[in-house]
């Protein structure tokens, strides 16, 4: 890992931490409470919450399923007016480091839409657990192209198509290429 990439490692855990103790208090929820809520445990959560550990994508997924808020809300930056550079927000990598997600355009509450950049490398795999209940995904392809699947179902898109679909089932995004896949993600939250 480079130094900026660790700098940005550093940056997102803060940030993830400091909004997960202020949810968990503000809902007057005990570290227990949390870890049976997300199947996360008390232990990783707390690291989480010091900033002492930089939770995976998967992680990230599972605390927000947990409290059935955005990812969104996790790592959001309060501003007035923000501009989306790619590679100059927070940034997520996935377990197997193949896919890193740039949540764009975040707001501090709990807001029902988000929007995120991905680049999956080349021949690389990202495999998601369900979201939340009431989570509709919408993908558009912006360079290369990926196969999605959605339960067992395969879809292929190419540059510039997009799918939609429940994103409260397992689904998974595979490169088949040899040069990377830039990915756009909306995610739509239609149960608060």
């Amino acid at each position: 890992m480079s130094e900026e990439t660790m700098k940005d490692a550093e940056k997102v855990a803060k940030q993830v931490g400091h909004t997960l103790r202020r949810i968990r208090k503000e809902r007057n929820i005990s570290l227990q409470e949390l870890a049976e809520f997300t199947e996360v445990s008390k232990l990783t959560l707390g690291k989480i919450e010091r900033g002492e550990a930089n939770p995976s994508l998967t992680v990230i997924w599972k605390i927000a399923n947990g409290l059935s808020i955005p990812i969104s809300t996790l790592l959001a930056e309060t501003q007035q007016v923000a501009i989306s550079r790619k590679n100059e927000g927070n940034k997520v990598l996935s377990t197997n480091e193949e896919l890193m997600l740039e949540p764009m355009f975040t707001n501090a509450g709990y807001g029902s839409i988000e929007t995120h950049r991905a680049f999956l490398k080349p021949g690389g795999e990202y495999y998601a657990d369900a979201h939340q209940a009431g989570v509709i995904e919408y993908v558009t392809v912006m360079e290369g192209s990926v196969m999605v699947q959605v339960k067992n179902e395969f879809y292929e898109l190419n540059t510039y198509d997009s799918i939609k679909f429940s994103a409260d089932q397992e689904h998974g995004y595979l490169n088949r290429n040899s040069t990377p896949a830039v990915l756009h993600f909306v995610m739509i939250y239609t149960k608060s």
